[in-house]
């Protein structure tokens, strides 16, 4: 099993963290390459698109797990 890496990120101008295992977060940037966004850009638009009872980890690990459902390249 892959290790939690902890990652910080700055949205809409504050400094903030999320932790994601590297599979996930190899998807992630994945799918920010395949959309032409920087990851930054991706991890603020799931970060806009959440329940607020979702923290961001949990939200980029879903945003990840329904692209590969989807089938999305």
């Amino acid at each position: 099993m892959s290790a939690v890496e902890k990652r910080s990120v700055t949205i809409r101008g504050h400094r903030t963290s999320y932790s994601l295992e590297k599979p996930f977060y190899d998807d992630l940037v994945a799918i920010a390459a395949t959309r032409k966004l920087t990851l930054a850009a991706l991890v603020a638009e799931v970060d806009e698109t959440r329940p607020r009872d979702t923290n961001l980890s949990s939200a980029l690990r879903l945003h990840v797990l329904d692209w590969a459902k989807r089938g999305v390249s």
